[in-house]
């Protein structure tokens, strides 16, 4: 037993230092593995493990640890099914709107998260060439440029339309980006909304030509109220989000919170050797945003 959790411990001391020199200090989440590989190296001294058997510790605090730690692995298998349940789907196609989610940015460039959800958005508009992409995401205090500035860059650099492109620059959450973007996109399908029936109703004007004297009267004898209407939309606007796999389950479930009822996900890849570190995270944030009621 004890020789388990000797090796168990020095894994995680050696993962956490890998993300400590992979992504900075600034990942303050990695200081789990570092607090998990010091219990685990405790227990491997023997000293805990004789306890845990029987000789120190009394009945009761060692089956209400038992179950603490049984219910905490239950939690976490059925948060971490349902992250992954959707991930395989086909991507959705001909949306409208894509919400493609920020992730960190580093001085010497964007991180590798961000790239690989940057790539999928390439991909997607390739494929879906009339879709508008949302590009959510501020400017953290240890970032050089805002994440959807830096987005920009990137997906006109690599030959994205700069009109298929909007820019969402304040929020500093998944739940800030979702909220902040459906903003925009519900000013932007207003503007185009607005200009379309502008140019039908110039079309139509323009059809009345004139003719003699009267031509004008006559002109604005044939115009209806209706040919000043804002027309509706002919279908609802559809939109998707767009970021890394593990994150998915947690942004789509905070977009529907947040009042887009039918938003489909876009899953990006994620690094395979961070898995683990950002399925134990966004298993944390999925609890803290449900008792929070943000999804």
């Amino acid at each position: 037993m004890g020789w388990i959790l000797g090796i168990s411990s020095m894994l995680c001391f050696g993962y956490f230092i890998m993300i400590m020199i992979y992504s900075g200090p600034g990942t303050s989440f990695a200081v789990i593995w570092l607090i998990l590989a010091l219990c685990l190296g405790a227990g491997a001294s023997g000293r805990l493990v004789g306890r845990l058997r029987g000789s120190g510790l009394p009945l009761w605090l060692r089956v209400s640890s038992a179950t603490i730690l049984a219910t905490g692995l239950v939690v976490f298998v059925i948060v971490e099914i349902l992250v992954f349940t959707g991930v395989a789907r086909e991507d959705p196609k001909g949306l409208d709107y894509v919400i493609v989610l920020g992730a960190k940015v580093q001085k010497e460039g964007i991180s590798k998260s961000l790239k690989m959800r940057l790539d999928k958005a390439i991909q997607y508009s390739e494929e879906n060439p009339d879709t508008i992409f949302v590009l959510s995401g501020g400017k953290g205090k240890d970032e050089p440029v805002a994440e959807a500035q830096a987005m920009y860059d990137y997906l006109v650099y690599n030959g994205v339309p700069e009109e298929k492109l909007l820019m969402e620059l304040q929020s500093t959450s998944t739940v800030e980006n979702i909220a902040y973007s459906r903003l925009i996109i519900e000013q932007d399908v207003a503007r185009r909304t607005e200009l379309e029936a502008r140019k039908k109703r110039q079309e139509r004007i323009m059809g009345m030509t004139p003719v003699g004297p009267e031509g004008s009267l006559r002109l604005f004898r044939g115009i209806t109220p209706g040919d000043f209407a804002i027309e509706a939309p002919e279908k609802p606007v559809q939109i998707g989000v767009l970021t890394s796999n593990f994150h998915l389950f947690r942004a789509m479930a905070i977009g529907k919170k947040w009042g887009i009822p039918d938003i489909q996900g876009i899953a990006a890849p994620s690094e395979r050797w961070m898995l683990p570190h950002f399925c134990v995270r966004e298993c944390a944030a999925i609890l803290k945003d449900k008792l929070m009621g943000n999804m």
